[in-house]
């Protein structure tokens, strides 16, 4: 709970230091929201403090010489720490990082050459330069800002240098055009020339939403090419380049490691046997984790850092206003109802244009502290971090292509600070306040699978018996959504044989949730693990194994083993990941809704109008970042 000062006024204190004045103490306001815009100073406390002391020692009319003595000292102390408190504060921070830059050094010293010696050192580098920036940015703060209003800016406005800038727009444009064309035909054309239905996909996407766009005529290209072009350009480093996916999959795996920590909770609490009720006892304490972790993260300023500066960097290069800028690059870590509440300060001035690209961005991403569900499930960590930042442009780029600007924004590119901060007091209340969070995220997730699991069989079952009346078997839900989806799979790149499971991986996530499309890819996953570790040690293994309708079933020597769901190739279970990569689904719909109408109530009708095209738009998106994905990878 934050608490907010709004007046405190002290009169002087008389010579005899027994009289003093009646001192209004001031209102004090509560408010319990997440997040709050308006934060007290720490320092505020000890002088607050003091003046407390000091009326109720002038309120004691029986205090001795002693307690008059110790007050004197106690104010002497606060009025030393106040007076030097930057210098104090100075030489505690320097002392830590001294002794911690010498623990470093005696680390390398004593072993180096290992992954964990070059971990600690490239963490330690990265965290000094972070330091370094930090104190620099502060101390020339003034002078920054003044010289981007009196030099930056004029030189900028001038209508010569603008000529200049719309030229170099236009090469830069024009020369990553060729380079992605260029790349795509020496590199993927030539060797891999069935990853351009992949390709075609990307085209087909962008048409359909320019002849469907609210206001084709409107529509802004500048950020449509640069959401696209970024989104290609972060798939080529991380898919293509051997140091990108290295360092991604280290990343990935340290995520991985990271998660096996909650099982330390999830087993006092559940007992030894918990890993056997696999979703509620080993996946959901998953949850429970990271959103602590994240709520951490947010209170310690690192989350906000990595917001606003991605947030920076997305407005720079596509021309994207603050509130949706910082919206993309905030769904990258905060889930859709977490981060209106840290954009609260742009809501209600929001263009519809913006709104829409927050709306879609909330559904073209997901949460950080979801991720480590799937991870859970088996889902490479490494491709669920990569989807998750390549989506985010591709939101904000079809976002501007379904619904471009048509009002003036209201927004500056002053606006990046506005971000609200966490109103929680220190790290240990932050992490209380993730925890119990997580309990409302923990019990929406399982009643939200109970309900969807029950209703779909429910649905299969109907299906079957009517299709038994006219003799047609296994009529279900999947069978019908696995040729509706079809084209989606088709034109992502997956395999052709593996279209059909793709494309039902895709109707679960849309009509149900992704929790219940990941966890059956997962399976999907594991079963192609476990077949080839099978084939690999049989060598008649060949003649071993078979498929039944949908499943694999394989005989180890003794008995048969039913692998549900069956497998599908690694590249079919790539593009998988990343198309499924989003909260765009029905449910959420009315999640968001709900959420963002209790903030900003006026703004409802919007919001409902156009939630349908954002979700539809969101789910784009993810099958925008499959489509890449089937056409960059080569096995």
């Amino acid at each position: 709970m934050a608490v907010e000062l709004k007046s405190v006024k002290a009169s002087p204190v008389n010579s005899n230091g027994s009289d003093f004045d009646r001192i209004p103490v001031g209102q004090l306001s509560y408010q319990n929201e997440g997040f709050q815009t308006d934060r007290n100073d720490a320092d505020s406390s000890v002088t607050n403090e003091k003046v407390h002391m000091e009326i109720e020692m002038s309120h004691d009319s029986k205090s001795d010489c002693c307690s008059r003595q110790t007050l004197q000292i106690q104010l002497a102390v606060y009025a030393c720490l106040e007076k030097n408190k930057t210098i104090i504060k100075f030489v505690f921070k320097s002392v830590l990082l001294l002794a911690y830059l010498s623990y470093v050094a005696y680390a390398m010293y004593y072993r180096f050459g290992g992954e964990p010696e070059w971990r600690l050192l490239v963490c330690s580098v990265f965290g000094l330069m972070m330091i370094i920036g930090f104190w620099f940015s502060n101390r020339f703060k003034n002078n920054i800002k003044n010289w981007k209003r009196d030099r930056l800016v004029s030189c900028c406005s001038s209508s010569s240098t603008e000529r200049v800038m719309f030229h170099i727009k236009w090469m830069l444009k024009v020369a990553v055009f060729i380079f992605i064309v260029v790349y795509v035909i020496v590199n993927i054309a030539i060797d891999h020339p069935e990853n351009l239905i992949a390709a075609a996909g990307v085209a087909l996407y962008i048409t359909i939403f320019y002849v469907t766009s609210v206001n084709p005529a409107q529509v802004d290209w500048h950020p449509v090419f640069w959401g696209l072009a970024l989104q290609f350009i972060f798939a080529l480093i991380t898919l293509e380049t051997q140091w990108g996916y290295d360092a991604f999959k280290w990343v990935g795996d340290r995520v991985t490691e990271f998660l096996v920590y909650s099982d330390v909770g999830a087993e006092f609490v559940f007992g030894t046997v918990f890993a056997e009720h696999l979703f509620a006892f080993k996946v959901m304490p998953v949850v429970v984790f990271m959103a602590t972790i994240i709520s951490i993260l947010y209170y310690l300023g690192v989350i906000p850092f990595l917001i606003k500066h991605a947030g920076r960097f997305l407005g720079f290069c596509m021309g994207t206003r603050p509130a949706e800028s910082l919206s993309a690059a905030g769904n990258i870590f905060l889930g859709m109802t977490d981060l209106p509440l840290m954009l609260r300060p742009f809501l209600k001035d929001l263009t519809n244009s913006e709104l829409h690209a927050i709306l879609t961005g909330g559904f073209a991403t997901i949460a950080g502290s979801v991720l480590g569900a799937y991870i859970s499930f088996g889902v490479p960590a490494n491709h669920l971090l990569t989807a998750s930042v390549m989506s985010a442009p591709a939101a904000l780029a079809l976002s501007k292509l379904s619904y471009p600007e048509l009002d003036r924004s209201k927004s500056s590119t002053t606006d990046y600070s506005k971000i609200a901060k966490s109103a929680d007091r220190n790290i240990f209340d932050a992490a209380t306040h993730g925890a119990t969070v997580s309990a409302k995220l923990v019990a929406a997730i399982v009643v939200n699978v109970i309900a969807f699991l029950s209703l779909l069989e429910f649905v299969n079952v109907t299906l079957i018996w009517f299709g038994e009346r006219v003799g047609v078997e296994d009529f279900t839900l999947e069978f019908m959504c696995s040729y509706l989806f079809y084209p989606i799979a088709y034109f992502m790149g997956a395999d052709v044989p593996d279209c059909r499971q793709v494309a039902t991986l895709v109707a679960k996530k849309t009509f149900t949730n992704e929790y219940i499309a990941y966890f059956d890819l997962a399976k999907i996953i594991n079963n192609r693990k476990e077949l080839t570790k099978f084939i690999a040690t049989d060598n008649s293994s060949s003649l071993n194994w078979w498929w039944n309708k949908h499943d694999v079933i394989y005989n180890n020597g003794t008995q048969n083993i039913t692998l549900e769901l069956g497998i599908m190739s690694d590249k079919s279970e790539v593009v998988a990941t990343y198309a499924l990569c989003g909260f765009a689904n029905f449910g959420s719909m009315g999640i968001l809704l709900g959420a963002l109408s209790a903030l900003v109530p006026s703004r409802e009708g919007d919001i409902t109008g156009m939630i349908l095209r954002a979700m539809i738009t969101g789910n784009a998106a993810c099958f925008l970042t499959g489509s890449i994905a089937g056409l960059l990878y080569k096995g």
